[in-house]
């Protein structure tokens, strides 16, 4: 008897489709500049997500395989840009926020990055070294004014219609995503993502044997998106379902643990710097915090003292 085969792309945007098809009434959540929350559905998150995708192609002239650079806090314009540019064939490029601005220069040139979106709250660090680079555009993201010369994302994604969108079956083993190395023995070195291995991590997160990340989760990455791919938070959480927290700009521990507390968060990840000044604070007031759906905090990034 012949078997059947059942073959297709492992590309990101089967995460985003299935995301989108069985979780579209969940909420993704994050934590705006005023410290307000700015809350939207799976369907929305998603309909935006291939505005982009169009816009990027469609009115600022991209194509396959182009990088389009980050330089933004953990937020939903953030993952509409994780998530927006791959499912187009480009790349998203996160740019850390902490480097000096001749490293930024370096990295943003040596990936040809032709697009820029960076938040309206950080423009005084993209003004030290966009225009050494030679972005094509510049996308400003954020409430408030538009800086001289930028495109006002909302202004951008109105330009396109998510109706007009069509899934593409896009090479697995294509690029999805990149960082740069830290660049400690040497210059900074691209490291890129395919599509193949978003998705299958993505998949390995969810297993009950590493870190369990289900529908019922809600997760709160303070890893930033500008690392590592939040460790792949962002995708794992878009493949299960998971109700998805931000916290923006404010990283301080009495803010994330009010955002614990606040968006009933079950899931967090970052590095030891960060549950250290928790531990502090839960020291110093023992019953202010009621972390009782707290079920995994994720160490990363250096070793736990």
């Amino acid at each position: 008897m012949q078997g059947l085969t059942m073959d297709y792309q492992l590309n990101v945007g089967t995460i985003l489709r299935r995301g989108e098809e069985l979780f579209g009434h969940k909420s993704i959540t994050s934590r705006l500049p005023d410290k307000s929350w700015h809350t939207y559905t799976y369907a929305d998150f998603a309909r935006r997500a291939k505005q982009l995708s169009l816009a990027l192609r469609d009115e600022l002239g991209l194509a396959d395989g182009d990088r389009v650079a980050t330089f933004a806090w953990n937020h939903h314009e953030h993952m509409e840009a994780y998530l927006g540019a791959p499912i187009g064939g480009f790349v998203t490029h996160t740019l850390n926020l902490r480097l000096h601005p001749d490293d930024l220069t370096y990295i943003a040139t040596h990936a040809g990055d032709r697009v820029l979106i960076a938040d309206k709250t950080l423009w005084p660090l993209v003004e030290a070294f966009k225009d050494r680079v030679g972005f094509e555009h510049v996308i400003a993201v954020g409430a408030g004014e538009t800086p001289p010369g930028a495109i006002e994302f909302e202004d951008l994604l109105a330009t396109a219609s998510a109706d007009d969108f069509a899934y593409r079956d896009i090479d697995e083993r294509s690029a999805a995503a990149m960082c740069y190395t830290s660049g400690t023995t040497g210059q900074p070195k691209g490291v890129v993502y395919s599509h193949r291995a978003i998705v299958i991590h993505s998949l390995a997160s969810t297993q009950s044997s590493s870190l369990g990340i289900g529908e019922a989760d809600s997760v709160l990455p303070v890893v930033p998106m500008f690392h590592a791919n939040a460790w792949g938070f962002p995708f794992t959480c878009t493949l299960v379902g998971s109700k998805q927290v931000f916290p923006g700009m404010h990283l301080d521990p009495v803010s994330l643990l009010d955002a614990f507390v606040e968006q009933g968060v079950t899931v967090t990840a970052g590095v030891p710097t960060i549950w250290l000044g928790i531990l502090q604070a839960l020291d110093a007031e023992p019953d202010r915090w009621d972390l009782s759906r707290l079920r995994s905090m994720i160490v990363g990034g250096a070793a736990a003292p």
